[in-house]
């Protein structure tokens, strides 16, 4: 599908780019479905370890950023319109 090719090619360049090793995916109800397979390819082209977030998930405000505390280097939260808003943790994809 040319979305979740858009989605992955996404977050892959950010990765690389920002040389992160361990991120988060945080994923609306909608995609959820699509969810492991998104992460499998990440993982695949990147080696960051990544790790798929089930909990709940309001739009771009609801990002949990607590998991910084478990040492992620980013949280992708996949699906939403662009903010204005930016964060060094959180990139909106």
């Amino acid at each position: 599908m040319i979305e979740e090719e858009k989605i992955v090619n996404e977050i892959v360049k950010k990765i690389l780019k920002k040389g992160y090793k361990r991120v988060v995916l945080q994923f609306p109800d909608g995609l959820k479905p699509i969810a492991v397979k998104i992460a499998k390819e990440v993982e695949e082209k990147t080696n960051a370890e990544v790790f798929v977030w089930y909990g709940s998930n309001f739009g771009a405000c609801d990002v949990p950023i607590w998991l910084k505390l478990y040492r992620f280097d980013a949280i992708f939260n996949i699906g939403h319109s662009k903010q204005k808003w930016t964060s060094d943790f959180c990139s909106l994809v």
